[in-house]
């Protein structure tokens, strides 16, 4: 960038040395980002980033050194250990870090680990909370995750736990049965298994499904499918994570809700998409 937008005037916060300010960045548009982090984003002397996040956020750090500690499922990535460890050291040596993590820090992205490793170690640390991709992505999918018509209830769940795998301590059958809509991260890889999961649980085959890939950037794809036919659909989409899957009516409201394609001039496919599903149903 060439220039960096003007923050209003008032007390904005100091990033002392040795301070940690662990950051959200957002699902990925810079535009999502908060005054804070673009308040730390202009002070750091370090930022320490993942690979979710966009790089030309990174612009608005010129005066940084930019340190990649990308984590990627099936990929070599850096060890969380090392990575919380890292962070201690430089704050030690008297650095202004900013920890930049996409989405929410504390959203399935480890930084309640990176915290409390950083607070053992006596450094003092900000919390600036970002815009988690299964709201924020969603949304830019014209996907609401509540809807007064459709849903009270919303779950988040992660698709893979320490090992890799499925999470063991879910009990699908209790979220399939207490929430109406089900967030999904980091799905991709076990989509075929979390899907027969639910459906075993009692989740209808015919339920609507919505997969979004690179949610808000230029990127961004969306998948609408069924929870039978969903693995099969992202195989033959040739869909790759990062990946938001939800699971619910809620993913209809799409078909009236797509804003970006409506600013491309397309007319919503319907405007009653619920309405629609109602009369299906009763039919």
């Amino acid at each position: 960038m060439d220039t960096v937008p003007d923050l209003p005037s008032r007390d904005w916060p100091r990033m002392q040395p040795g301070w940690v300010w662990l950051c959200g960045a957002g699902p990925g548009d810079p535009g999502l980002l908060t005054l804070h982090a673009l308040n730390a984003l202009r002070q750091a002397d370090v930022v320490v980033y993942d690979a979710l996040v966009e790089p030309a956020i990174l612009d608005w750090a010129p005066q940084a050194e930019h340190v990649y500690a990308g984590k990627r499922g099936g990929k070599p990535s850096a060890v969380q250990r090392d990575i919380s460890l890292r962070l201690v050291e430089l704050a030690r040596a008297g650095k202004r870090v900013l920890r930049l993590k996409g989405g929410d820090p504390f959203v399935f992205g480890r930084g309640g680990e990176e915290a409390q490793t950083l607070v053992q170690h006596d450094v003092p640390i900000r919390i600036i909370p970002g815009i988690s991709a299964g709201i924020g992505g969603l949304a830019y999918a014209g996907i609401p995750v509540t809807h007064r018509d459709v849903n009270q209830s919303v779950t988040f769940v992660t698709g893979h736990d320490q090992s890799g795998m499925t999470p063991q301590t879910l009990d699908w059958g209790a979220i399939s049965r207490g929430s109406q809509v089900i967030v999904i991260y980091m799905g991709m890889k076990h989509i075929a298994q979390i899907a027969s999961d639910l459906l075993a649980a009692g989740r209808a085959a015919s339920e609507p499904v919505a997969v979004v890939t690179q949610a808000t950037t230029d990127g961004q794809r969306v998948l609408e499918t069924t929870l039978a036919a969903c693995a099969d659909d992202i195989a033959a989409a040739g869909l790759e994570p990062p990946a938001i899957i939800c699971v619910g009516r809620a993913t209809l409201m799409r078909q009236a809700l797509d804003w970006q394609a409506q600013a491309r001039g397309e007319a919503p496919r319907d405007t009653d998409p619920l309405d629609r599903g109602r009369a299906a149903e009763s039919a």
